[in-house]
């Protein structure tokens, strides 16, 4: 069924492109390719699962709801105005503008857009609700047997483009629709990765417990694959999958590849669109002399989070650190303590916060460099000539206020 549903794409657009990277293959010793889902019509592999659930109760159904902030949104969008029917799209208050705009551009006049709750529990409520009183049909994001086949359509452009099923998948997970696709359609015929963010581990999870549970509250920074509750039909066809073939990365890691597909390749990820690539060096002996299949789910990025994935990779990578300094209160100790300072150090936040009537003051420092073993010897430099500090780096609750 997985490949009629793609034969009846083809008229709607267009196949998105699997690519070999020669960056990650020359890296890992393998042949590792993209399938490109950051390069269909809404930027996210989303519109699939809601063309095949929309084309199957067309015309009995003409009102379709649904409830996101993301690429489910836009996804059905698109679909509503191909299909020329009406949509009403709910997404919190809270949503960026920038997220709003872009659906209503990809639905024109066929889709309403309704703001609704400060979080998505009670977007998803007046959702419902309103579907329930109009007799609409719900497209969700996941947990739905039409679009779960909807998104093994990827799986089967993948074997159509390689000639054959590859060796090893990697692939990004959150409610399960892309995971459950793919994994339906290869089965058993080729090893799998898993990839879930380290703040949303629901697979994990529900695997560990036999059955889907809730592992609220979730670090929502990758938007595209944080879900606190796997979908119930989604893991009943993921639950033979192994324990160890399902792992977690952090959030900061994350923005390691996301800054360099952008700076080296010129390719823009999301967060969970990079998961995948990011997870490669997990799993960099299974795979050497392969062919791998990384899915790059999504690339709608929105640029104004580029300082803080920036911040977040230089942190994680250990190229730029934050730390107190306690300084005297005497003519020169500024100048003796930039000359504890190496060549490639380099001084990106400066604040003091003198006291009166105190012998000491204390100074929020940032400090990149160019490679992280610098920062050893740069603090040994600093205790030696009689600073005192305190690194902040990954002190969480003090970097959400100073840093």
């Amino acid at each position: 069924m997985a490949t009629l549903a793609a034969a009846k794409m083809r008229p709607v657009f267009p196949e998105t492109p699997l690519m070999r990277n020669e960056l990650l293959s020359d890296r890992f010793g393998a042949d590792i390719y993209l399938k490109r889902e950051d390069l269909s019509p809404v930027r996210s592999y989303k519109l699939r699962g809601a063309f095949n659930a929309m084309r199957k109760v067309i015309p009995e159904k003409s009102l379709f709801v649904c409830a996101s902030a993301g690429n489910h949104a836009q996804g059905v969008a698109f679909m509503c105005r191909h299909f020329g029917v009406r949509g009403v799209i709910f997404m919190p208050v809270t949503t960026p503008e920038q997220k709003i705009l872009k659906t209503r551009m990809f639905g024109g006049e066929q889709v309403e857009i309704r703001l609704v709750g400060d979080y998505f529990d009670a977007t998803l409520e007046a959702a419902q609700t309103f579907c329930a009183s109009e007799g609409a049909h719900f497209l969700s994001p996941f947990d739905d047997e039409d679009v779960i086949e909807g998104q093994a359509s990827v799986a089967v452009e993948i074997e159509q483009q390689l000639g054959r099923v590859p060796d090893h998948i990697i692939l990004p997970v959150g409610g399960g629709g892309l995971s459950a696709g793919i994994f339906s359609y290869f089965d058993t015929e080729c090893r799998y990765t898993f990839v879930e963010p380290e703040g949303a581990k629901s697979l994990a999870a529900a695997i560990s417990e036999g059955k889907p549970v809730d592992v609220s509250p979730v670090n929502t920074f990758v938007d595209g694959a944080s879900v606190a509750k796997i979908g119930t039909r989604t893991f009943a066809r993921l639950k033979p999958i192994r324990a160890e073939d399902v792992i977690a990365l952090e959030e900061d890691r994350i923005c390691c590849t996301i800054v360099e597909m952008l700076n080296v390749e010129g390719i823009v990820l999301e967060p969970a669109g990079a998961m995948a690539l990011e997870a490669l060096g997990e799993v960099a002996e299974q795979i050497k002399g392969k062919t791998v299949v990384c899915i790059a789910s999504g690339g709608n990025f929105d640029f104004e989070r580029l300082p803080e994935v920036k911040e977040r990779a230089q942190r994680y990578s250990g190229v730029k650190k934050y730390f107190i300094l306690r300084l005297p209160q005497r003519p020169g100790a500024l100048r003796d303590f930039l000359d504890a300072l190496g060549p490639s150090d380099n001084i990106t936040r400066f604040e003091y916060m003198k006291k009166s009537a105190r012998n000491f003051g204390s100074v929020l420092i940032g400090i990149e460099t160019d490679a992280p073993e610098n920062f050893p010897a740069m603090f040994q430099r600093i205790e030696t000539a009689g600073f005192a500090y305190t690194d902040i780096t990954n002190d969480e609750t003090l970097a959400q206020f100073v840093i």
